[in-house]
C-alpha cells in the first residue's frame, strides 16, 4: 500500500514538472516567433525579445506612414504640404522662419528628393518633411507641436584612391570606364593644363592619378584633392606633386617649379573646341572668310563660364555681334573676353573685382552665333593673341624654407605613382594604394 502511494506521489510530481517546463518553453517559443531577434533580456527561466525601433532622419517611423517623392517642375513646397493636410498657418510660419534662418523654401529645386513622415491615419497628415538639396545634407521641416526647421550635414568619409589607364578615345571616356567622375576629369586637366594640350591627346597616352574621393554611406558624392599625377604624352613623362606652402595647395614638378600659371588655361570645365584662333576662317553666319581672333568652346546652354584669373570687370553688356559678353582686365599686360553668353552672372558689372574660377556668365548663343558655345578672346599688351599658345608666367616655385618638406612629399608621391601598374587593355580597374604608405601620408 505504501509503495503504491509513493509511486502515485512521484508520478504526480513528474506530471506537474512537465507542465511547468512545457509552459515556459511555450512562452519562449512565442517570444521568439512574434518578436524581432534584436535585443534579448534574459530572466531566470526564459528570454524576452524587444524589437529595435526603425529610425529615419532621426524619427521613429515604426507606426508612421513614409512617403517619398521628387520635386516637380514649378512645384512649390506649400502645394506638397497642403496635400498632406498641413494647416496653411503652419506653412506660412514655416516660410517666414526658414527664409530668415536656415533654408529659404523658395529655393527648392526640381528633381530633388523629399520624404514625408505622416501620421498613420486615413488623412495621412504630415508630421515632418525632409528635403535633400544635395547628397551631403538635408533639411527637416517639422510641424508637430510647433514649426521648426533644421539643416543637417551628413558625415562625409574621405577615401584615398588611385586610377591608371590609357587613352583610347578621350580622357573623359577613359576615366569614366575606370569609374572616375566628370569632376575628376576636369580637376586632372586643371593640374596639367599648361604642360599638356588636352585637346591634342593621342591614342595610347597613359595616366595615373592619386586622389581623395568623398563618400556618404559608401556612395560617391564628390572628388576631394588630387594628390599626384603622372601623364605620358607623346613619349614624354609629366609628374605633378601636391604641396602647400602656406597659401593653399598648389602643384609642382620634380624640381619644385609651379605647374600653375597666373591664369587658368580654359574658361570652362573640360569640353570641346569647335573652332580655333585663325587668321582666315569661314564664318558660318556671315558666309565669308575672315579672321577669327578667338577660341570657340562648344558646350551645353547654361554651362558656367569662369574667370581665368583675378581681374576687374571692364565691360559687361549686350553687343549686336558679341551678344551678352564680359571683358576682364587682369593686369597691365593681360585682358580676356567671353562672348555669346545666355546671360551674365548676377553681380557682374563694370568695376567689380572677380576671383580666379568665379562664374561670370553662362554659355549661350546670343549675338552672331549659330549654336551654343563660348568665344574666348585674349589680349596681351593690347594685341589679340591665341589664348592656347600664350606663355603665361608661372606661380611661385618652392621656397627655400620649404624645400626639405617638399622633397619628402615629392619622393613619397612619386613612389606611390611609380608603384601603380597599368592594367591590361581594355582598361577598367581601380587599384588600392599601399596601406602602409597611405597610413604614413595621413
Amino acid at each position: 500500500m505504501k509503495k503504491r502511494l509513493l509511486y502515485g506521489i512521484t508520478l504526480a510530481a513528474v506530471v506537474i514538472l512537465a507542465f511547468i517546463i512545457i509552459g515556459n518553453s511555450s512562452q519562449l517559443y512565442n517570444g521568439l516567433l512574434y518578436n524581432k531577434p534584436s535585443e534579448i533580456a534574459l530572466t531566470d527561466s526564459y528570454a524576452i525579445i524587444k524589437p529595435e525601433p526603425k529610425i529615419l532622419y532621426g524619427f521613429v517611423v515604426d507606426s508612421m506612414t513614409v512617403i517619398e517623392g521628387k520635386i516637380q517642375r514649378n512645384q512649390y513646397l506649400s502645394q506638397i504640404l497642403q496635400k498632406y493636410n498641413v494647416p496653411y498657418q503652419k506653412i506660412h510660419e514655416l516660410s517666414k522662419s526658414s527664409k530668415k534662418k536656415v533654408f529659404d523654401v523658395r529655393k527648392i529645386a526640381p528633381h530633388k528628393k523629399y520624404t514625408l513622415i505622416c501620421y498613420p491615419d486615413s488623412l495621412q497628415t504630415a508630421m515632418a518633411m525632409i528635403y535633400e538639396p544635395n547628397a551631403t545634407e538635408y533639411v527637416i521641416f517639422s510641424f508637430d507641436d510647433s514649426v521648426t526647421v533644421e539643416r543637417i550635414e551628413r558625415k562625409i568619409a574621405v577615401v584615398e584612391k588611385a586610377l591608371a589607364g590609357a587613352i583610347e578615345y578621350s580622357l573623359a571616356i577613359a576615366l569614366d570606364d575606370l569609374g572616375g567622375s566628370p569632376q575628376l576629369t576636369n580637376d586632372l586637366v586643371d593640374v596639367l593644363a599648361w604642360q599638356i594640350d588636352f585637346y591634342r591627346l593621342q591614342k595610347g597616352d597613359k595616366f595615373k592619378v592619386i586622389y581623395d574621393e568623398k563618400q556618404v554611406d559608401g556612395e560617391y558624392v564628390g572628388v576631394g584633392t588630387i594628390k599626384g599625377v603622372y601623364f605620358e604624352h607623346f613619349g614624354n613623362d609629366y609628374y605633378a606633386y601636391l604641396f602647400d606652402q602656406g597659401n593653399g595647395i598648389d602643384y609642382f614638378d620634380y624640381d619644385g617649379k609651379s605647374l600653375r600659371k597666373a591664369l587658368l588655361k580654359y574658361p570652362l570645365d573640360f569640353t570641346r573646341i569647335s573652332s580655333r584662333y585663325s587668321g582666315n576662317r569661314y564664318h558660318p553666319v556671315q558666309k565669308r572668310w575672315k579672321a577669327h581672333r578667338g577660341t570657340d568652346f562648344a558646350a551645353p546652354r547654361g554651362t558656367p563660364i569662369r574667370a581665368v584669373g583675378d581681374a576687374i570687370v571692364s565691360e559687361a553688356r549686350y553687343g549686336q555681334y558679341n551678344g551678352n559678353y564680359v571683358k576682364l582686365k587682369h593686369n597691365t599686360t593681360y585682358s580676356t573676353q567671353y562672348l555669346h553668353m545666355s546671360k551674365i552672372a548676377k553681380g557682374i558689372k563694370v568695376g567689380v573685382k572677380v576671383k580666379q574660377g568665379q562664374t561670370i556668365g553662362y554659355v549661350g548663343s546670343t549675338g552672331l552665333a549659330t549654336g551654343n558655345h563660348l568665344c574666348y578672346r585674349f589680349w596681351k599688351n593690347g594685341a589679340q593673341v591665341d589664348a592656347l599658345k600664350v606663355n603665361i608666367p608661372p606661380s611661385k616655385p618652392i621656397q627655400d624654407s620649404n624645400k626639405v618638406n617638399f622633397i619628402k612629399m615629392r619622393d613619397f608621391l612619386k613612389q606611390q605613382l611609380d608603384g601603380i601598374e597599368f592594367p591590361e587593355f581594355p582598361l577598367k580597374v581601380e587599384q588600392p594604394l599601399d596601406k602602409e604608405n597611405t597610413a604614413n601620408n595621413g
